[in-house]
């Protein structure tokens, strides 16, 4: 009994945790307006929940959509002597010129790669390719669209 008593709590538990769109749009925020939506528990509980399922990665301001996408990767090398700081040096460089721009410092052996957005179609990540070249001439012969799973911002 007790433990079936305990996965049921579990279960509730993790439910009122997740943040479905009537959430979101009830949520109150400065300088907005409010909206109020009345409907069954069973129905709020279902919005949102299947069509994302484990896809969702929550931190703890913001939720995520992992999703296949696209990325500019900037910088790929395999000499473990220079490799790393290189990525690292370029990612700060980025960083800099490109402050909202995520960038992500990888090592897959033997590779350390440098890669910046989360973009969903091809076009985004080339924009920024364009964008990145024309601020960085020097990087531009490295420089190619990888496509890969993304996490695109849900709110």
């Amino acid at each position: 009994m007790l433990l079936i008593a305990g996965s049921l709590s579990a279960q509730t538990v993790q439910e009122e945790q997740v943040i479905t769109i009537i959430d979101a749009l009830q949520t109150t925020q400065p300088g907005k307006g409010r909206v109020t939506i009345k409907q069954p528990d069973a129905l709020r509980h279902k919005l949102g929940v299947h069509m994302y399922g484990d896809q969702v990665e929550r931190t703890d301001s913001t939720a995520f959509l992992k999703v296949q996408g696209y990325r500019t990767q900037v910088f790929s090398g395999n000499n473990q002597r220079v490799s790393k700081d290189e990525a690292f040096r370029k990612e700060k460089e980025i960083k800099e010129l490109f402050p909202h721009v995520p960038t992500y410092v990888t090592y897959n052996a033997p590779f350390w790669r440098l890669r910046v957005g989360d973009f969903r179609t091809h076009e985004e990540a080339y924009h920024m390719q364009r964008l990145l070249m024309d601020a960085l001439p020097d990087y531009r012969k490295e420089m190619i669209i990888v496509r890969e799973e993304v996490k695109i911002p849900l709110y």
